[in-house]
This record gives structure tokens, sequence and C-alpha cells, in this order.
């Protein structure tokens, strides 16, 4: 998902966070500065469906203007793996062990 926020209140003709934050309070949802940031210049890490219910209230817009879908970001079944995945998935990283958990001496 892609978190459109800064956009959606562009449209809306909110350029700062700060005059979000305020509006937002002004609609009962009381947001910390650490939090506003966040929301603000990324994507969130948590956010009560409840707040997102007042943004879009507050903003004047639907759900699907603030989070965008990202399908092609999905790995679907028989798809090449990229990265770490693949190279677990196809075995090349065993990495050998002793029994008693100490480490093996540098190669």
């Amino acid at each position: 998902m892609k978190w459109n926020l800064r956009l959606t209140a562009a449209n809306k003709g909110i350029w700062k966070a700060s005059e979000l934050q305020r509006s937002l309070a002004e609609h009962g949802l009381v947001i910390s500065a650490g939090k506003m940031s966040g929301l603000w210049s990324g994507l969130p890490v948590s956010l009560k469906l409840e707040d997102l219910d007042v943004i879009c209230v507050v903003l004047g817009c639907e759900i699907g203007d603030l989070l965008i879908p990202e399908p092609e970001k999905v790995s679907r079944p028989g798809q090449q793996e990229t990265g770490q995945a693949a190279v677990a998935a196809a075995g090349t990283a065993v990495v050998p062990r002793r029994r008693d958990g100490r480490s093996l001496p540098p190669a």
C-alpha cells in the first residue's frame, strides 16, 4: 500500500502538517507532533480505523484517496524470488554449525 496523505491534503489546500493537525483536533482527533510527522512524511506504523475516518472527513476524501494499492509488489506463487528469500529458498546459504554451539573457525 502507498500512503497518499500529503497529496490528498494538498488537493484540499492543506500544505502543512500543522494545518492538518489543527483541523483534526477541531474534529476531536488530537495527534502528537511525532505521530503527525509520521503520518505526514511517510507510511504510518499504525493507524486506528476511527482515526482514518476523521482524516477522511477533514479532507473530504475516500479511503482510496489515502491508501493506494500496489499489487505489483506482492509476490505470487511461481514468480522469481529476489534477494535473501531466493538464496534461502535455493538452499545455497547453508552455514555449517558445530553441535556444541561453538562457531567454526574462519575459512
